[in-house]
């Protein structure tokens, strides 16, 4: 994997249960990781669901290796939120591909 190639910042983070002030738990996100990564592809896709036809933003993202990330997470580019539908493993640890959906602006 080229650095050069690795021209945009993604955080990615990870819901949790933080305890505010008052003692009472709140739910949140907290940064997991900031990684260098390409910009693979990027596109809307219209889907046709049981409400109607919606349009949604599929970004794939290539970075290196990172482990522990998982489905669960989320990606922040841009400021805008993108969950993290697939995880591939480039060859033997070399990186990862991140396939995500767009949710939104932060």
């Amino acid at each position: 994997m080229k650095a050069g190639k690795l021209d945009r910042i993604i955080t990615v983070q990870r819901s949790s249960y933080v305890v505010d002030e008052s003692g009472v738990p709140v739910y949140t996100w907290l940064d997991l990781a900031t990684l260098r990564a390409e910009l693979v592809q990027a596109s809307t896709e219209e889907f046709i669901r049981a409400y109607g036809a919606s349009d949604e933003t599929v970004i794939i993202f290539r970075t290196r290796f990172f482990d522990g990330i998982d489905t669960a997470d989320r990606v922040v580019y841009r400021g805008a939120f993108h969950n993290i539908k697939e995880i591939k493993e480039i060859g033997r640890r070399d990186g990862l591909e991140i396939r995500t959906l767009g949710m939104g602006a932060s």
